[in-house]
């Protein structure tokens, strides 16, 4: 498979698998495995990027957006570095993940959710800050791309890896990754329906962006956002395709991993599970994994999927 200029690479990813921590798959039937990204230190996938970025790029100060889950990463990574961090959250992120970013000693910046971007990037300028984005940058994307190394290692006969999407760096590195590798694998990404993006902008073969009225309706606080014109790129390349799935479906999926698994996981991370559960039709068969992206969930939000 050709490359076009600007991707990541397989070779970027495979550096990046020295310096992110890693996970292992949980069985969850005979042909369904769980990779549980919720298990890591700051709850989320998140962690690979932010700590392949800061290794890579070694500021003195780096500053960030974030819903939640990427802030709180690049704290964590900042501050085992001894480098100061910023992060820009919209004023509807969910209190218990703006707790966790200033817990780990981050300065945090409340925004209305149609300024995190420019709000962010005016204050780099400000303070000459590093940037780096949730999503929008190959050292995050291929730190991310590690969850794919790690899926074809314990599981090399996979079929179908399902991935969360949002600014679709998570899925753009998995599947960098895993096609690279063994381009039989189907890598499929899952949407909710009232922010689906990325499943338009595949549809249209063109970047689609949606108003952040529209995507902030749905309670996976962690996806509102859609791909970048990077992420886009490799959505084309390498994802095969996107599916949906409603808010009612993401909340039962919630509840099935805590009650079935154990699993405590966000609306967003239950995404692959929902399409797992309730799109089965919409998905290829084989030997599935469905990535679990996130854990950090309102503990109200939790007890009401369990009820």
């Amino acid at each position: 498979m050709e490359l076009r200029v600007g991707l990541v690479t397989l070779d970027e990813i495979r550096a990046a698998a020295t310096r992110v921590p890693s996970t292992k798959l949980i069985a969850h039937g005979e042909e369904f495995w769980l990779k549980p990204e919720n298990t890591q230190p700051t709850g989320s996938f998140k962690i690979r990027g932010a700590t392949n970025a800061i290794a890579q790029l070694a500021p003195k100060l780096v500053i960030t957006h974030s819903s939640g889950n990427h802030g709180a990463a690049l704290a964590y990574a900042a501050k085992a570095s001894g480098v100061q961090a910023i992060v820009v959250v919209p004023e509807t992120a969910p209190a218990v993940k703006v707790d966790a970013i200033r817990a780990l000693g981050a300065e945090v910046v409340v925004v209305p959710p149609d300024q995190r971007v420019s709000a962010t990037e005016r204050l780099a300028a400000v303070r000459e800050a590093t940037l780096i984005p949730p999503f929008d940058n190959r050292h995050v994307i291929a730190g991310q791309g590690t969850i794919g190394l790690e899926i074809l290692e314990e599981l090399p006969d996979v079929e179908v890896i399902i991935v969360p999407v949002g600014g679709a760096g998570l899925i753009s590195g998995i599947a960098t990754a895993v096609k690279s590798l063994n381009s039989n694998v189907r890598v499929i990404g899952v949407e909710p329906e009232l922010a689906a993006e990325a499943q338009e902008s595949l549809q249209r073969d063109r970047l689609i962006s949606w108003p952040v009225d529209k995507t902030y309706r749905t309670i996976a606080d962690g996806v509102r956002m859609g791909p970048s014109a990077l992420t886009f790129a490799h959505l084309r390349e390498y994802v095969d395709d996107i599916i949906t799935v409603s808010e009612e479906e993401i909340l039962k999926a919630v509840g099935v991993l805590a009650k079935d698994v154990p699993l405590t996981v966000e609306p967003s991370g239950a995404l692959t599970t929902a399409a797992y559960l309730f799109r089965r039709g919409f998905l290829p068969q084989g030997r599935t994994v469905a990535v679990i992206s996130g854990g950090n969930v309102d503990p109200e939000l939790l007890r009401s999927c369990l009820q």
